[in-house]
């Protein structure tokens, strides 16, 4: 749309974590690349920060990304630095929202260790809107430096908190429907484990499960292999036991204690 529209110069497009077409694998370097001849930067590859030379040249930045509600995911990280670079270049920002596709429902604890991978002191799940959240960013002091972006928030309309909302378009491979979003927030605390939480399957964040787990108390069993969302999956080729919570209605929460007694 802005490359089409005639009272704006399109100079640079950056890309995040999974890259322009949110088809990388987690973890994997993003090459910068090209779209309609301009240039993508890529802000998951050898820089995680746009360059000075990469904003020096802006007058707007126009953040329009989907983020899925949960601190693990990097895309908050990511515009955290865009509004960075932004203040300290004085460009102004507009934030076109979106809505979180886990609702308004907070919990988990509160990070008290940070990087990339959650950068703030917020909840597992935070229930904000990609605006929302900016606006605490930048009002909360969190940026470095004391920074403060110019920022302006679009809006959603008809947005209502707890409305289902399911995602046009995947935000990343490992997340391939809704129920894998919802589930998401409780499954990644397996990410640290010796439990698989499913990459390397079709059921990404949908069943957990390890070599190394009872037989008998868990029927259900899986073997993740490499495919385009994982090339080196936990527990390659070797069968996990585990659970399949793939049926597990709205209703049917899956929370943090559910984890607990799970084993």
């Amino acid at each position: 749309i802005l490359k089409k529209e005639n009272s704006t110069n399109l100079i640079r497009i950056f890309s995040p974590e999974h890259g322009f077409y949110s088809d990388i694998s987690a973890g994997e370097k993003v090459e910068n690349s090209t779209y309609l001849d301009i240039e993508v930067v890529s802000l998951y590859g050898k820089n995680r920060s746009p360059s000075d030379n990469d904003v020096k040249d802006l007058d707007v930045l126009i953040i329009d990304i989907q983020d899925i509600g949960s601190t693990y995911y990097t895309y908050v990280s990511t515009i955290t630095n865009m509004l960075e670079a932004a203040a300290k270049h004085n460009i102004s920002v507009i934030i076109l929202d979106r809505p979180n596709p886990l609702g308004m429902l907070v919990y988990g604890p509160t990070r008290e260790k940070f990087g990339f991978i959650g950068m703030h002191p917020i909840p597992i799940r935070h229930g904000m809107t990609v605006g929302e959240l900016s606006i605490m960013i930048n009002e909360e002091g969190w940026l470095k430096d004391n920074l403060k972006s110019n920022l302006v928030i679009v809006k959603l309309e008809n947005y209502t908190r707890n409305a289902e909302y399911e995602l046009p378009i995947i935000p990343s491979p490992n997340l391939p429907n809704k129920r894998s979003i919802n589930l998401y927030p409780s499954l990644c605390l397996f990410e640290g484990t010796n439990v698989s939480a499913g990459r390397g399957t079709k059921m990404q964040f949908q069943i957990f499960g390890s070599p190394y787990l009872d037989k008998k108390n868990n029927i259900f069993n899986f073997i993740p292999q490499k495919n385009s969302g994982s090339k080196n999956p936990k527990h390659e080729n070797i069968i996990c036991y585990g659970k399949n919570l793939g049926n597990l209605g709205r209703q049917n929460k899956l929370n943090l204690s559910f984890l607990i007694n799970a084993y």
